[in-house]
């Protein structure tokens, strides 16, 4: 990453955990409104699913394939959950999955932090937020992302990564003036619909790296410390069914149970219901069975 799109990451991590703290006083003294909490909802569903289903599932693992419109929409949403451009965030995860809690691994809670109880916090710690400060957008574009690298669209969009970061925290503050219109209702809008919704998602996502490499259950044989977790389910669109994940890295589906919740997949059926989706891959249960540890 450039130093510039460094310094917007940066400043993604501090300011909304500032403006958490200025939400907790708003939240005390009830001086917060529907339509803030409506903001809220609406800007963390947009750009979580712009992570879960557009990062993550189509453009790093090509779990489904989608026309290019599609791709580059979702690409911009994600670019909006701040949490770097969209060839660094490809070419980060795709290196994750190669080194997967081994050496080379760019947020393995298990690897390169000592032994003892306090190895554990530190691992954890860098799983969740201290790898950005150290690792983050270090995986080599031209090894990890070649594809993005080739498409003209995604080159634009990863370059204007800056411009995507403050359009996306603009929206809720013209939403909240439009709805309200007052300046206030502006400033409301864009703490809890831009500031505090960065760092929801931001958590949220970062637990999968962390939490997810440590606590929870285990289905398959896998050569990693991967886990579900189902407290996660919900806030995560489905990604914290994580040991799926890592057994079936191309299933469009992380849910594999009926009753494992999965937000993101539920969106890509929908799009492939419209025709916006096709060559959904789906993990069958006979393939899931050959796996199981207990098989």
């Amino acid at each position: 990453m450039t130093k510039l799109e460094k310094r917007v990451n940066l400043a993604a991590v501090v300011l909304p955990f500032a403006a958490m703290f200025a939400a907790i006083v708003l939240l005390w003294n009830e001086a917060v409104s529907a339509t803030d909490l409506a903001i809220l909802g609406v800007m963390y569903v947009l750009t979580g699913l712009g992570v879960t289903v557009g990062y993550h599932r189509l453009l790093t693992h090509r779990a489904f394939q989608a026309p290019k419109p599609v791709e580059y929409a979702f690409a911009v949403l994600g670019t909006m959950a701040v949490q770097g451009p969209v060839i660094s965030w490809v070419a980060d995860h795709r290196k994750h999955h190669a080194h997967t809690d081994k050496e080379g691994d760019p947020h393995s809670p298990h690897v390169g932090h000592g032994d003892g109880p306090a190895a554990v916090f530190r691992g954890l710690w860098h799983a969740h937020a201290g790898w950005l400060l150290t690792d983050h957008g270090t995986a080599a574009s031209r090894q990890y992302a070649k594809d993005l690298r080739g498409d003209p669209g995604m080159r634009l969009i990863n370059r204007r990564f800056p411009l995507i970061v403050l359009a996306g925290l603009a929206l809720p503050a013209l939403a909240g003036w439009a709805i309200t219109g007052t300046l206030a209702g502006a400033a409301t809008g864009f703490l809890w619909g831009g500031l505090v919704r960065v760092f929801l998602v931001h958590h949220v996502t970062w637990s999968v790296n962390s939490v997810c490499h440590f606590l929870g259950s285990r289905r398959f044989e896998t050569d990693d410390e991967s886990r579900n977790v189902f407290w996660l389910a919900l806030p995560s669109f489905g990604e914290s069914w994580h040991h799926n994940h890592h057994a079936f890295p191309r299933s469009a589906e992380h849910g594999l149970r009926r009753w494992e919740l999965d937000p993101s997949a539920l969106v890509i059926s929908g799009l492939e219901k419209v025709g916006l989706a096709r060559n959904v891959v789906r993990i069958t249960p006979d393939r899931q069975q050959q796996r199981e540890v207990s098989a």
